[in-house]
């Protein structure tokens, strides 16, 4: 049985959309994996493709790097994940991508009027925040979703 040829690092960067400098950064995090010819250029399997659509995904949804290296490390690497592989990943976030999605739309919903960042310089500041007392128990935007006032969300 024939082996597939392994793609160069511009395949890759061409393929996935990914720099090539991200594309390191990710090989050096455990993400994603090369192996290297005797003249040490990088390889990449095809399988790395799936992978990185993963990544970007992933991380356009606003998910941490650290939350997909987890569930990345629980896939296989000796072979190309399956449906039931992605599936039970998509069980895993369900939750997670839901209490997003609630933040998100809180969020949208208040962007005309307060957002929580206790400024008071709009009128609506002195009903939902009297005296900035949301200021005297937490630092930032208290009344956002405390999702949204996570470093990093």
């Amino acid at each position: 049985m024939p082996t597939e040829r392994s793609l160069t690092v511009a395949e890759v960067a061409h393929r996935s959309g990914f720099a090539p400098s991200a594309l390191r950064f990710y090989e050096g995090r455990g993400l994603i994996e090369a192996s290297r010819t005797s003249g040490g250029q990088r390889r990449y399997q095809r399988i790395v493709l799936r992978r990185l659509a993963f990544i970007r995904a992933a991380t356009n949804i606003g998910l941490r790097l650290e939350e997909v290296a987890e569930e990345l490390a629980t896939l296989p690497r000796s072979r190309t994940p399956t449906a039931a592989d992605w599936q039970r990943i998509s069980r895993d976030w369900r939750g997670r991508l839901d209490e997003r999605i609630a933040a998100i739309e809180a969020l949208r919903d208040r962007l005309d009027g307060c957002i929580g960042c206790g400024c008071l310089s709009l009128r609506s500041c002195s009903l939902y925040n009297p005296g900035d007392e949301i200021g005297t128990r937490m630092s930032g935007a208290g009344r956002l979703p405390e999702l949204l006032r996570r470093r990093g969300a």
